[in-house]
């Protein structure tokens, strides 16, 4: 398989994994995967070395991730008057995997994203770099799509019925230790429970944004129900507790640290756990420390079993 191909299968993968997570209602990772994919194409839309594809063939990866950051777009804002639907994007499947042999009519009146950066989730980049870069390429450009309104009432799941012999566990998040505490505009958690090859057990759930800060403590207590019976875990999944907190100068939601709870920690009453690093390591092979000040995520466990 040629290069060029190579880069299309794994597009096209993309494509499906968040058009997947979109219609399974994970709308935080939808939106991760939506805009990681269209700055894969915008790339390529500004790359002037590549003689892959086409300028029209460029002119539609343009497109497409026009339309990509549309959708995420309606995601991340409900009040949007023109919402981009699921629907509308999944039309945009087979072009994408056929780009090489399309020849027709782009579906959408969209045109390519002006040159410009299009961060992914999580991305590291020099901001004054960046807003120099803006400045220079697209001087008076207004912007694509309004900023991020912040699901503030959060998608907490309500507890399991009860079934015999079987536990349920409800995590209580009292509160998360963060040297910049006071700077994180709209924080919120992610909860999701993987095996141990990182592949989601439960639908995730996002908790309400916080409100609540003291000093080095964002205070959230709110009750999480976890949406497996204890006994149902295999062994060697884990409970991730992901932190996320939006950027206005770049205009998406960030993970700024996780933390786990593995299964031989399932115990009533309070446990504190360390923070690490973005990016997520559902599997848990290179973890790294946020910090080696006293600053840990605090956890309150409840076991519920009906006898």
């Amino acid at each position: 398989m040629s290069d060029v191909n190579k880069t299309i299968q794994k597009w096209h993968a993309s494509f499906r994994k968040g058009t997947d997570f979109d219609s399974w209602g994970q709308l935080v990772e939808a939106i991760d995967e939506y805009q990681i994919l269209a700055r894969q194409l915008q790339k390529e839309v500004q790359s002037t070395n590549s003689s892959d594809f086409t300028e029209e063939q460029k002119k539609t990866l343009g497109k497409i991730a026009t339309c990509l950051e549309m959708r995420s777009a309606s995601l991340q804002c409900t009040q949007l008057k023109d919402e981009f639907k699921l629907e509308d994007l999944k039309k945009l499947e087979s072009i994408i995997k056929n780009i090489l042999t399309f020849n027709k009519e782009f579906p959408f009146d969209v045109q390519p994203v002006p040159l410009r950066k299009i961060l992914a989730p999580g991305e590291e980049e020099n901001l004054e770099l960046e807003e120099e870069e803006d400045a220079a390429a697209g001087a008076g450009l207004t912007e694509a799509f309004p900023p991020r309104a912040p699901a503030s009432q959060g998608t907490l799941l309500p507890r399991l019925p009860s079934e015999p012999g079987m536990t349920l566990l409800t995590i209580k998040i009292e509160k998360i230790g963060l040297k910049d505490a006071g700077q994180c505009i709209d924080p919120y958690m992610t909860i999701s429970v993987k095996d141990v090859n990182g592949v989601d057990l439960n639908p995730a759930q996002d908790t309400p944004v916080a409100t609540r800060k003291e000093d080095t403590y964002i205070h959230f207590s709110v009750d999480v129900e976890i949406q497996r019976h204890v006994e149902k875990l295999p062994k060697g999944a884990a409970i991730f507790f992901e932190f996320k907190h939006y950027k206005p100068k770049k205009k998406f939601t960030s993970t700024k640290c996780f933390a786990f709870m593995e299964m031989d920690e399932i115990k009533p009453g309070p446990i504190v756990i360390e923070l690490y690093k973005k990016p997520t390591d559902f599997k848990r092979k290179k973890l790294q420390l946020l910090t080696k000040k006293p600053l840990y995520l605090h956890l309150l466990q409840t076991l519920h079993k009906d006898s």
